[in-house]
């Protein structure tokens, strides 16, 4: 399923600071696009991890990550959100350092429900309303 619109969601672990936000991308420059955005409203985040899931002019599916330095790979743990979703998209998860280490289970645990918060905002987002 394609992504169609943003949702952003935040989370908080040990002092942390995680904002994630899934968004429509068809290739790397969208991502990179979203990436400077996101690098300019949170000047104080240290990380800013992606993942990609998009098809290609001949209809390949193309899988890209980036854990921007961070441990743990959250990079991967993002695209593997978008393979169990089936969702082709961006989601981008930066991350303020809050004085706390989290370790490398934290940090994957810390990103994954923050990707995890915004791919559910946006199946709330598609489900009928009552």
């Amino acid at each position: 399923m394609r992504v169609v619109a943003e949702t952003e969601f935040k989370l908080t672990v040990e002092r942390s600071r995680f904002h994630a936000v899934l968004f429509p991308a068809r290739s790397e420059d969208d991502v990179a696009v979203m990436l400077k955005r996101k690098r300019s409203e949170h000047r104080k985040a240290n990380h800013h991890c992606w993942a990609l899931r998009s098809r290609d002019t001949a209809g390949v599916l193309v899988e890209r990550s980036k854990d921007d330095g961070e441990v743990g790979h959250p990079g991967r743990v993002l695209l593997e959100l978008l393979r169990r979703e089936d969702l082709e998209g961006g989601l981008l998860v930066s991350r303020v350092f809050g004085g706390v280490k989290l370790g490398v289970g934290g940090v994957s645990r810390a990103f994954r429900e923050a990707g995890e918060g915004a791919i559910a905002g946006h199946r709330r987002g598609l489900s009928p309303r009552r």
